[in-house]
């Protein structure tokens, strides 16, 4: 194994589920993935665990009371960064080959912008940055010449299937959908749904936010947008699935009428490291399909009146400008106050739904015009739940 081939690799969110997952396969291929820097929100103590594990000379925690507290417990040799600029900084200090950033909502978007103009690839998990400002990122990809890397297993999927492609001949995109813990509910049963039930995911265990996200299919209206820049096709040609056994992560159909899938069992190792190791394909320990145990795989429609969360992506993404940031910003806002338990389910999608209707939509999506968008859209949901 050359030296070349193995990438230093920083870890932004090295402690939700995406993190740890990665560290799972830096331990299974060591001899390609070094990890180099990790970051946190509050975590001190785990992140602590991690970097005596993964020793790394950068961390940062986002929380400055937790950053001082983990300066106690690594050795003083280490810079530990603080704050959402810290973020940033840290980005700068690690000279990384592949800077994955799997941070929850929006904090990952300057880090994300910040990795591009260093030189650096990106890894994406949190897809929020590319709803977001995916023509900011990928133009400026484009410009330094990087290489967006998708880690959504439903992407990275996309992106095996395509294999170099050009979207000219892609027909649809189909991203795959587990269909939630509500898939067969009825819209009575929806609307009283708890918050217990909601985070009852049937396939993934991932963190809180995002799994009510898939609840409500707001999930993958996300990746619907994420996909339309990542893959350079309208929304348009980016169509959903239900499939509950999420073993086919995706599928694109082409020009030709041909369809191309990518299967394997449900493991967030499997795109990680196919990011971590593209353009390579190399061993490892995770257990391969046993086909005759599938049994079988279901597809199904998703049902849209009932989920409108997926309309209402195909809206914000059709228009653009700053309506994606504030289709993601408004619903930020409404998943926290479902999980506070302030709202009823339903009350996450109808309040996105005003929140969009009330803004004055701009074809300016530059950073400043997506911010102002970004903080302007919480703030009316936060008004508008306030008073519900």
């Amino acid at each position: 194994m050359s030296a070349a081939s193995r990438k230093r690799v920083l870890i932004l969110g090295s402690t939700g589920s995406i993190g740890t997952s990665a560290l799972k396969v830096a331990r299974d291929l060591p001899d390609r993935m070094e990890i180099v820097g990790m970051a946190a929100a509050t975590s001190a103590d785990l992140l602590a665990q991690q970097a005596a594990e993964f020793p790394c000379r950068h961390l940062c925690l986002t929380d400055p009371a937790a950053a001082h507290a983990l300066k106690g417990m690594v050795p003083s040799s280490t810079t530990v960064f603080s704050g959402q600029d810290g973020l940033s900084d840290l980005v700068r200090a690690t000279e990384a080959d592949l800077v994955l950033v799997a941070i929850v909502g929006t904090a990952g978007l300057k880090p994300a912008l910040t990795a591009i103009a260093c030189g650096c690839d990106l890894a994406v998990a949190s897809k929020e940055i590319l709803v977001m400002a995916g023509r900011l990122v990928m133009a400026a990809a484009r410009s330094r010449g990087v290489r967006v890397l998708p880690v959504d297993s439903e992407h990275n999927a996309i992106f095996q299937c395509l294999d170099g492609r050009s979207s000219t001949e892609v027909r649809r995109l189909i991203l795959t959908a587990s269909g939630g813990p509500f898939r067969t509910w009825s819209p009575e049963q929806i609307a009283a749904a708890s918050l217990e039930q909601a985070l009852k995911h049937p396939t993934w265990n991932m963190g809180r936010k995002i799994t009510i996200d898939s609840a409500t299919l707001f999930n993958k209206g996300l990746e619907m947008i994420e996909a339309r820049w990542l893959f350079d096709v309208e929304m348009a040609r980016v169509d959903v699935v239900v499939h509950p056994q999420s073993i086919v992560h995706s599928m694109v159909e082409f020009s030709d009428s041909s369809v191309l899938a990518q299967l394997s069992r449900s493991d967030m190792c499997f795109p990680i490291q196919y990011a971590v190791t593209y353009p390579d394909r190399v061993p490892n320990s995770l257990a391969p399909l046993d086909f005759p145990s599938l049994a079988k795989l279901d597809f199904e429609a998703p049902r849209r009146d009932v989920f409108p969360a997926l309309d209402l992506a195909v809206r914000a993404g059709t228009e653009g400008g700053t309506l994606p940031a504030v289709f993601n910003a408004a619903n930020e806002i409404a998943v926290a106050a479902f999980l506070d338990r302030r709202i009823a389910f339903p009350k996450i999608w109808q309040s996105v739904a005003r929140v969009m209707d009330s803004h004055q939509p701009s074809p300016d999506d530059s950073l400043d015009a997506i911010i102002a968008a970004d903080s302007a859209a919480r703030l009316a949901a936060a008004r508008l739940l306030s008073l519900s």
